[in-house]
């Protein structure tokens, strides 16, 4: 037995410095609560880093004070076995200095219950470095408070890894702050749920780098509310990869302003979805630049509204492609303005459908390009309705070929006025047809 032992709690309070470091640590591991508990303040830093490592066991740390928890350093407490910080009441660990928490190894910190997680200060949770919360289990991570997640710096929240964020909660999520946010890695920031993506405030999502709304899953951007999707910078826009747009809803593509729009990437548009693309506003339609107009896919413009296929800028509608333009319904065609039909190229006008060509209004047909009304096709010239060969200006009727001549019907040439017949060149005369005369 230990001669330590029987040291009277008396005679342990009286110990002067020389005479604690001289105990054993076998000596230190006999004490009994009464005699651990005798030790004041004063006495605690005086014990060196291999009697606090080599005496104070497991059993024994539990005996301590919450005054003599508070009273170990850095040191000793960075020497403690992973058992004995386990042990550790919850009223001990609030206790430990900040200095002392700031010196426990990634050991220790692994060996922490969540009880004691839970019973960290926002003070001590604030001295956490990135090593200590690097080693912190994901149950640990879910046990902080939010005031103490909110407390750790952002450098050492920038060492969170993917199950870390996982496991953080949506409150954490919530009440996490800007800072945090902005400090976590693209890994991270990918590992968020949709549920952590709901929870994220307006000034969270704000504070977001534009690397970091790239890593967001697309469930998570999915699942992000109108207003903060509204909030997002067009650089952020941007940045969205296809799938990412692929996943916003409807109210969501309906929500985004018409310079988020126009930030949106050629492939970007292009993988948009007939409900998305049903879903634009007119005042969004309006925004897409030439390049953007000519990335959507055919679903896509066979899927506008005509309110929004009117909106587009006369330089988007001369961007489209011979497919899009097939794709247009007649209803497209009517809310063609002057202006825009005056803008359609040779092959645009050539790949109109003919029931596209009858519901052209007269001023349209009549702004078509002339080079444009001559390459018209024998059955689109027959698609013509009288009251559009009746207002064919003189010098679109001039510029149809022959074959086109050839294709008037009887009701068309009726329909033509006698200036119209003037204006027709000998050979379009020749190639009337006998029937049409």
């Amino acid at each position: 037995m230990s001669f330590a032992t029987s040291f009277t709690t008396e005679q342990i309070a009286s110990f002067s410095t020389a005479q604690i470091i001289t105990l054993a640590t076998a000596d230190i591991a006999a004490f009994n609560s009464d005699q651990l508990a005798a030790f004041t303040t004063m006495q605690i830093p005086a014990f060196t880093t291999a009697q606090v490592a080599g005496g104070l066991t497991s059993t024994q740390i539990a005996f301590l004070t919450t005054q003599q928890a508070n009273a170990l350093t850095s040191s000793q407490v960075g020497v403690l076995q992973t058992a004995a910080i386990a042990a550790m009441t919850t009223n001990d660990v609030a206790a430990l200095a900040t200095a002392a928490v700031g010196g426990l190894t990634a050991g220790q910190v692994k060996a922490l219950t969540t009880s004691q997680v839970v019973a960290l200060t926002s003070n001590q949770a604030g001295q956490l470095s990135s090593t200590q919360v690097a080693a912190l289990s994901t149950n640990a991570i879910a046990a902080l408070e939010t005031a103490d997640l909110a407390a750790i710096k952002t450098a050492s929240i920038a060492v969170l890894d993917s199950a870390q964020v996982v496991a953080l909660t949506t409150a954490q999520v919530n009440t996490m702050g800007t800072a945090a946010v902005a400090a976590l890695s693209t890994a991270g920031i990918a590992a968020l749920s949709s549920d952590q993506a709901v929870a994220l405030t307006s000034n969270e999502i704000a504070a977001l780098s534009t690397s970091q709304v790239a890593a967001l899953s697309s469930k998570a951007v999915g699942a992000l509310e109108t207003a903060d999707l509204a909030g997002l910078s067009t650089n952020d826009i941007a940045a969205l990869r296809t799938s990412q747009l692929a996943g916003l809803a409807t109210a969501q593509v309906a929500a985004l302003s018409t310079n988020q729009i126009s930030a949106l990437g050629t492939a970007a548009i292009a993988g948009l979805s007939t409900d998305q693309v049903v879903a634009l506003t007119t005042a969004q339609a309006s925004s897409l630049s030439t390049a953007q107009a000519a990335a959507l896919s055919t679903k896509a413009v066979a899927a506008l509204e005509t309110a929004d296929f009117a909106a587009l800028s006369t330089n988007a509608i001369a961007a489209l492609s011979v497919a899009q333009v097939k794709a247009l319904s007649t209803n497209d065609v009517v809310a063609l303005s002057t202006a825009a039909a005056a803008a359609l190229s040779t092959a645009q006008v050539a790949a109109l459908s003919t029931d596209a060509i009858a519901a052209l209004e007269t001023a349209d047909l009549s702004a078509i390009k002339t080079a444009a009304v001559a390459a018209l096709s024998s059955a689109q010239v027959a698609a013509l309705t009288t009251v559009q060969v009746n207002n064919l200006a003189t010098a679109s009727l001039a510029a149809l070929s022959t074959a086109g001549i050839a294709a008037l019907t009887t009701n068309q040439v009726v329909a033509l006025t006698s200036a119209q017949l003037s204006s027709l060149a000998s050979a379009q005369v020749a190639a009337l047809s006998s029937n049409a005369i």
